[in-house]
This record gives C-alpha cells, sequence and structure tokens, in this order.
C-alpha cells in the first residue's frame, strides 16, 4: 500500500512513466541483507503494483494513457572495478553471473511493464550485461520490450565512475539499439546539462534526462526546490535537448509537477541520424570516418 501511494502520488501530478519499485530486486544486491531467494519475487511485486497504480490512473485520464518501466540498477558489485586496491585483476563476480541475476529480475517483471530502464550505469560492463539478458528474455519470450538506457556521470570530470566520457559510453552501449539514451543521479540539473547537450548531439535516438533536485547536504537531503530545479531543466526543454525529462533523487511530486507542467510547452529533441563510421571505445571514444 505504501509503494502504491508513493507511484500515485507521482500520477497524480502528471508523470506520464513511474519506475518499478525494483532498483536493488536482484539476487546479488539482496544478498547484502540474505534476501537473494526472494528477489524474483521482490521484482515481481514490484512490477504488479506499478502496473496496478498506473492502469488505474490511465482508466481515470484516457487522454494520457501511463506507462510502467522497469528499473534495473546498477548492482552492488561491479565487473570493471576491483574492490580491493591491492589486487586489481580481482572481481566478486563474473559477467555471466551478472546476467543470470539481471535475467531472473527482468523475466519477474516482464509481463507487468511496458519497458525497460537499465539506469543509474556507473559501470559500463554490468549495463552490458544487463542488456545481454535482457535480450535473452525478449528471445524467450518472443515479445521485444522498448529499452532505455540511463548512465551517471559522477561528478565535474564528466566521467562515469568506471572511467566513460559521455561519448564513450554511448558508443558502448548504442549496439543495443534503445528507444532512449540519457543520464540520471549524482548531478543536479545545472551540473547536468552540458553533458545531456553533449549526448544529444551524438546519440540517434531519444534523450533522457532525470537528475537529482540539486545535490545531497551534510544530512543527504536535497534542499533544490521545484522553481529552482525546474528553472534549470528550462533551457533543456526549450532548446530541444530532449524527449524524456524527469526527477531522481530528492524529487518530490512537487518537483514534478512543475517539470510535468512545462514539458506541455517543450521543444522535443529531434533524433539525428548519424553519419556513418566506425565507432569504438574504451574510456575514450574513436572514431573513424569516411
Amino acid at each position: 500500500d505504501v509503494v502504491r501511494a508513493v507511484h500515485e502520488s507521482f500520477l497524480a501530478v502528471g508523470a506520464d512513466f513511474i519506475e518499478t519499485n525494483t532498483f536493488n530486486a536482484t539476487a546479488i544486491s539482496q544478498a547484502d541483507y540474505d534476501l537473494s531467494p526472494l528477489a524474483p519475487e521482490i521484482a515481481k511485486a514490484g512490477a504488479k503494483i506499478a502496473r496496478q497504480a498506473a492502469d488505474a490512473w490511465s482508466a481515470k485520464t484516457p487522454h494520457k494513457p501511463r506507462a510502467v518501466l522497469g528499473a534495473v540498477g546498477p548492482l552492488s558489485k561491479t565487473l570493471s572495478l576491483s574492490p580491493k586496491v591491492e589486487d586489481p585483476g580481482y572481481r566478486e563476480v563474473d559477467f555471466d553471473q551478472v546476467a543470470a541475476a539481471y535475467e531472473d529480475q527482468i523475466t519477474a517483471m516482464f509481463d507487468d511493464i511496458d519497458a525497460l530502464l537499465i539506469e543509474t550505469i556507473f559501470d559500463t560492463l554490468n549495463a552490458k550485461a544487463a542488456i545481454f539478458a535482457a535480450r535473452s528474455v525478449f528471445a524467450r519470450k518472443g515479445r521485444d520490450l522498448p529499452l532505455l538506457i540511463s548512465g551517471t556521470i559522477t561528478d565535474a570530470s564528466g566521467r562515469t565512475l568506471s572511467g566513460q566520457t559521455v561519448e564513450a559510453f554511448w558508443i558502448s552501449v548504442s549496439h543495443a539499439r534503445p528507444f532512449a539514451v540519457g543520464l540520471n543521479c549524482a548531478l543536479g540539473a545545472q551540473d547536468m546539462q552540458p553533458y545531456i547537450r553533449a549526448l544529444s548531439e551524438i546519440a540517434d535516438c531519444h534523450i533522457l534526462a532525470y537528475p537529482n533536485a540539486g545535490l545531497p547536504n551534510a544530512f543527504g537531503e536535497y534542499d533544490e526546490t521545484p522553481e529552482h530545479m525546474c528553472a534549470h531543466m528550462a533551457p533543456w526543454m526549450a532548446s530541444g535537448l530532449v524527449n524524456i525529462i524527469g526527477g531522481c533523487c530528492g524529487s518530490t511530486p512537487d518537483h514534478i509537477r512543475k517539470i510535468a507542467t512545462a514539458a506541455e510547452t517543450a521543444n522535443p529533441h529531434e533524433i539525428r541520424v548519424a553519419a556513418p563510421a566506425l565507432r569504438l571505445s574504451g574510456l575514450e571514444p574513436f572514431v573513424l570516418e569516411g
């Protein structure tokens, strides 16, 4: 009831999409709480609750159907970074284990979601395991779902935690042919803007952005008001940088109300057509044209 009430509080102020409460609903992440066997059940319940809330609001506002995004988070273990400073080659999990955990999560959510959101990506290799898992589930189910992919730029370096630039990140996940790619979390709207702009100039799909409500204070709380957050995001909407916009940490229904109202008159991003080229990436992009 509590989770459904949270979903409904955002749907009531104009949200078109809600995420399932499944960010950590994988066996790997739930191992920290000795709940790994319950991970699929948690994922399934999270998807059903969101589905019920979205369907109820779609019935109330048939002119404005609501959709459910299955939230797939980054895990508590990483494939690209070692947790042991003295042993940089050490990994707590391997690719197959990560992919299997994601496959169980996505399978549990599949019947109750409209699209899949792989989000808050700080390690692109983890994300690639999630993409692999998603494709495996789609093949088994005989039906594809739209795929949304959202990375996280952790600080003013302009890189993910595993070291990639925005362009390198995009090249690494572009093979998945996502419906949308974007950024979320870590930064407030003002600091995220240059990276969203950079992504909008290179990606040949829809652009997604949902920043935090500013940066956390000393108590871990977010102080940016709905008015200030929306004021920082207004230029994005006016200049055609984004197609899907929202809020991450610290965002309340009041924040989403302001953003939803502003989005009604937004200038949506026009999907670009990428010029033919060989595009490779590690931490940096490598593009060979001509």
